[in-house]
């Protein structure tokens, strides 16, 4: 049910599996994957575990899609027949996709286009995504879903556990010295998104296991009983890890709607590193 003719667009670091969107209006920009000697299309020619495995050969970097792709996504959408798009990006902190998608979008003349900062990414911005498909099902205004947005994006919370310096060390964030005594020290660091949407160290634990339970601890801690929620797993190719956190937080959380699972994409890997961990939280109100 789309009277309104409704599209979200989002972006490959969403985590959203084509699974989990097969039957929703959401439609999927593909970041770059930068190699030496090829460039790919993020969840269209290689995909996160495919990263993930060539990390001991090449690290790559990562780019922005290009405004071509973005002006034929929305060439696509129109042609389709919708008459309006839900564009939820990316975090500028991070990347500049959703200024892209919010400047090419004052250009469109056949569609309706607003383009919200989710200030997360992953599986946050996955969820967020997926929380507004189910606005659209419903059959809600137009208006009123713009209106929910911001408190959507403010009561989602997504936290990840760093399983090794190394990458925070190679990107300039952490010092070799730190880099080699947390090491040593199995130094395992927590980070989340601040508001302005860049990536925060909120925690440092002591080993794998303390890691996955503060990462839970932390998602739990915004849970609150008179509300609804969905909670949030994810993993960087570490998929019984990724188990093992889905089941610690549907135990510190039971009363849930639903809990969506992910594969963290490869645009956060190459800067944290591979087998991160996350987990996450997203508070309904009583009109959400």
């Amino acid at each position: 049910m789309n009277p309104q003719k409704i599209a979200i667009v989002t972006d490959s670091c969403a985590d959203l599996s084509p699974s989990l969107i097969k039957n929703d209006p959401i439609f999927v920009l593909p970041l770059k994957i930068v190699y030496h000697d090829r460039v790919y299309s993020d969840g269209v020619d290689i995909w996160a575990r495919d990263v993930y495995k060539r990390f001991s050969q090449e690290i790559p970097k990562t780019s922005l899609p290009d405004g071509e792709t973005i002006l034929k996504l929305f060439d696509q959408i129109h042609e389709m027949g919708y008459q309006r798009v839900i564009a939820v990006n990316f975090s500028s902190g991070l990347s500049g996709t959703h200024q892209l998608v919010r400047l090419l979008a004052e250009e469109q003349e056949n569609l309706e286009v607003v383009a919200f900062d989710t200030r997360t990414a992953c599986l946050g911005t996955g969820a967020i995504a997926l929380r507004l498909a189910r606005y659209i099902e419903q059959g809600r205004a137009w208006e009123e879903i713009l209106s929910l947005v911001p408190r959507l994006i403010d009561n989602t919370h997504v936290f990840f556990g760093v399983d090794t310096l190394e990458y925070l060390q190679k990107g300039g964030r952490i010092g070799k010295i730190t880099s080699i005594t947390g090491t040593m020290l199995q130094i395992k660091p927590i980070i989340t998104f601040a508001p302005t949407g860049e990536l925060t160290n909120i925690a440092k634990v002591r080993g794998r296991r303390q890691s996955m339970a503060k990462v839970v601890e932390l998602a739990a801690s915004h849970y609150q009983s008179e509300k609804r929620c969905v909670l949030l797993c994810a993993h960087g190719d570490a998929p019984e890890d990724g188990k093992l956190v889905k089941k610690m937080l549907m135990q510190a959380v039971p009363k849930h709607e639903c809990c969506y699972e992910g594969i963290i994409d490869a645009t956060l890997g190459v800067h944290v590193g591979p087998n991160l961990i996350g987990a996450g939280i997203q508070i309904l109100d009583d009109d959400m």
